[in-house]
């Protein structure tokens, strides 16, 4: 083994094959080469297989008459419309549900949470029992027993069940009521309320740094809930006020105008929020005890209530043990919503279902499929992973 004296210091030179960096560099690139290779296989041969068979690829076939209905839709629709606009209304039927139910189910999670950890012996065995139930028995279950529950429950269009002097209605096939005729000063109160939710939260801060400066509180809450309400109501005013409304009245077999939220749509979000609110109740629970006691007792010596330790002192802490846990638990509102199809609802994969029966194109459809939950959960992932470092501790 050669030596060679480098200044007061020695290297020993070593043979490429016994050197550990350059050894470890081969075998990665052994490795990406041998996985680019499995690759191909598989692309190649599934290519060769579609051609055998003179089954189509590519994605052209998205800019064709999709020729289906879609019962609930968040944008203009129709069979005459391609299957990308399709496609399209079942992300956006998926989004809507993922965002509700993670809202809805934060905030009952949170409740729940909290009342398990309450002195009232009933309060917190009753929040026990519902943790346990729905955490217990598989989500898919709880749709269907909503979904027939809600279907079943209610009588038919014509003897529909008529609220608020016969201006909506509830029914089997979904709750109907009134909504404003489209305008065009909708889209400016649209963006009205945008800048009164940034207008609310520039209020908050300020209110925050106020209240450590001078000790003065201030109703932040009260006053950005009314910047938020106020600024699109001031805009509907400057609009010429329009009000004329859209009303659901029974002809035929159903209601014509207004809109309607149907029961597909509601039993798979109660099921969605009721599940998920359990795990999210016991993260909840833990973060708080996480905390000491001391923090507890000190926030009763300052006199506060225990509805105030809660807000001010517990709550704030716990969430740097909260937001890691449940940042799973949004990705699984959003990943569990696809079990939709089985109880009807037009989400991603009952619109994705449809195009692959018609078009023979199931590669390609669920490569679309694959890509849309990724990109929704790794926009999550990074919203979820800020947050939890802006409210991480920082050392000075």
């Amino acid at each position: 083994m050669a030596v060679e004296a480098i200044g007061s210091s020695q290297r020993v030179k070593v043979a490429p094959w016994n050197d550990p960096v350059i050894r470890g560099w081969v075998f990665q690139i052994v490795v990406v080469g041998l996985v680019g290779l499995l690759a191909w296989y598989l692309v190649s041969n599934t290519m060769e297989n579609l051609q055998r068979q003179k089954i189509a690829s590519g994605f052209d076939y998205l800019g064709r008459e999709a020729g289906f209905e879609i019962g609930d839709t968040m944008i203009e629709y129709s069979p005459a419309s391609t299957y990308a606009r399709a496609i399209w209304v079942g992300i956006l039927n998926t989004l809507r549900v993922a965002v509700l139910g993670i809202l809805l189910s934060t905030i009952l999670g949170t409740v729940i949470g909290v009342g398990r950890l309450s002195p009232n012996w009933l309060l917190s065995r009753i929040c026990e029992w519902y943790v346990e139930a729905f955490r217990n028995v598989p989500l898919l279950l709880w749709l269907f027993l909503f979904y027939k529950l809600i279907s079943e429950a209610f009588p038919g269009p014509r003897q529909a069940i008529g609220a608020f002097w016969n201006t909506v209605f509830l029914s089997n096939r979904g709750l109907y009521f009134p909504v404003p005729m489209e305008d065009p000063i909708h889209k400016w109160m649209g963006l009205g309320l945008l800048v009164g939710l940034a207008a609310a939260v520039a209020l908050h801060r300020w209110a925050k740094r106020r209240q450590e400066a001078t000790g003065q509180p201030f109703p932040s809450i009260l006053a950005g809930i009314g910047m938020t309400l106020g600024v699109p109501f001031v805009v509907w005013l400057a609009g010429g006020a329009p009000h004329h409304m859209s009303w659901p009245e029974l002809k035929g077999f159903n209601f014509v105008g207004g809109t309607v939220i149907q029961p597909e749509f509601t039993a798979l979000l109660i099921g969605l929020v009721l599940y998920t609110s359990a795990f999210v109740a016991e993260i909840v629970r833990s973060g708080i005890l996480a905390l000491h006691k001391g923090q507890s007792e000190a926030a009763a010596a300052l006199g506060l209530s225990r509805g105030q330790s809660m807000r001010l002192v517990l709550l704030p802490q716990a969430l740097r043990v909260i937001v890691p846990p449940m940042t799973s638990q949004y990705l699984n509102i959003t990943k569990n919503s696809s079990l939709a199809i089985a109880i009807g609802y037009p989400d991603l994969v009952a619109s994705i279902n449809v195009t692959i029966n018609q078009t023979g194109q199931a590669i390609e459809n669920i490569l679309i499929i694959m890509a849309a939950y990724l990109s929704v959960s790794l926009s999550i992932s990074a919203f979820m992973n800020w947050y939890n470092k802006r409210i991480a501790l920082r050392e000075r």
